[in-house]
């Protein structure tokens, strides 16, 4: 659909006048597809990752090496979605490659390039496509729409958050993204 009216109107949850392309420290939270525990399961505190999860893992630690501006902080891959820590760096120059990025669709606003937002769309796609080949389920939503971001703005709370993040899978029954819980 090139002109769905309600696309052009859908209210943005990341912050009015802030740019996502430029240098910092970002927690965010990506979900599954109606919360579907697709990647895996938690025993006795510990995540034992699926086939997805593992697609999900072996793209999340690739990132560096596609996005030269991406670091990667603390994260935690969950039954039914991903956390973690971003950060981006100053840019060095290099040029982006095409696989490195959100696939350009006329279809889709434009997201700046090296950006969070085009981050978050190249992990979705590419591991969408790969568990739909995995599952044989072409065309099959992965991934929940959007995703939560938070600007980590000083070291107590990058702290904070990454206790949250090692945490996580202990605290599982407990989680507000718990099936159970949702």
């Amino acid at each position: 659909m090139r002109n769905d009216p309600q696309a052009q109107y859908r209210r943005s949850i990341r912050l009015k006048r802030y740019d996502y392309t430029q240098p910092g420290v970002y927690f965010v939270t990506i979900c599954a597809q109606n919360r579907e525990c697709l990647f895996g399961e938690i025993v006795a505190g510990e995540m034992r990752l699926s086939e997805a999860g593992r697609i999900v893992l072996e793209e999340w630690e690739r990132t560096p090496e596609i996005r030269s501006e991406i670091q990667l902080g603390e994260w935690i891959i969950m039954p039914n979605h991903i956390h973690g820590i971003i950060v981006i760096t100053e840019k060095d120059g290099s040029v982006v490659r095409a696989h490195g990025r959100a696939p350009l669709q006329d279809a889709m606003p434009k997201r700046a390039p090296r950006s969070l937002g085009a981050f978050i769309a190249g992990i979705k796609s590419i591991t969408t496509k790969r568990i739909n080949v995995q599952r044989g389920t072409p065309g099959a939503p992965v991934w929940q729409r959007n995703y939560y971001e938070h600007i980590i703005r000083n070291e107590a709370e990058w702290e904070r958050i990454r206790g949250y993040i090692q945490i996580n899978p202990v605290r599982w029954e407990e989680d507000q993204l718990h099936p159970r819980l949702s």
